[in-house]
């Protein structure tokens, strides 16, 4: 009897798929567009929050909290001997600290704060965005990694990233 228990035990430790961050965790992307440099990271114990400048754009302030963030950057590799090429493209999402399965859709991606940023010499294009129109999934692939899959579209301006899948291996403590 004992050993059906213990059996028990473990089945039940070993499907767990809540997850806790407890450090900073960057990743090099593998589906990354040619000509460009992407990275997904976990960062813990951080809250975000938007606001909006005298000039109506909006910018994320990052700060210590309870929550771990989600950011996935694409940096386009300028052009050489080209002043203001830079482009990047960040994704932010702000996940509760124990990182649990999520399946959102449309409005329900500001549970999340969802939000997607264009940095780039881009007159009146450039600033953060909330996303409304799309999905977001958060799997466990394994053990000790999760599966993202962000799939969405803005409106306001244009976008080069419009589908993140990543699996994301976490440390060991």
């Amino acid at each position: 009897m004992k050993t059906v228990f213990a059996l028990c035990i473990l089945f039940v430790v070993s499907c767990k798929s809540n997850y806790v961050v407890s450090q900073h965790i960057i990743q090099k992307s593998n589906a990354c567009p040619e000509n460009s440099v992407c990275s997904v990271e976990l960062i813990p114990n951080k809250t975000i929050e938007f606001k909006v400048d005298k000039f109506g754009i909006v910018y994320p302030v990052i700060s210590e909290g309870e929550k771990t963030l989600l950011k996935y950057t694409f940096n386009k590799n300028p052009i050489a001997k080209t002043q203001d090429s830079n482009y990047t493209e960040i994704i932010y999402a702000e996940l509760d600290s124990t990182i649990t399965e999520l399946d959102l859709t449309d409005d329900s991606l500001q549970d999340v704060k969802l939000y997607f940023g264009r940095l780039c010499y881009c007159k009146g294009a450039t600033g953060y965005y909330p996303i409304k129109k799309g999905t977001f999934k958060l799997s466990k692939a394994s053990n000790s990694s999760i599966k993202i899959d962000v799939n969405f579209k803005i409106s306001e301006v244009p976008q080069i990233i419009s589908v993140i899948r990543e699996t994301i291996t976490l440390k060991s403590n």
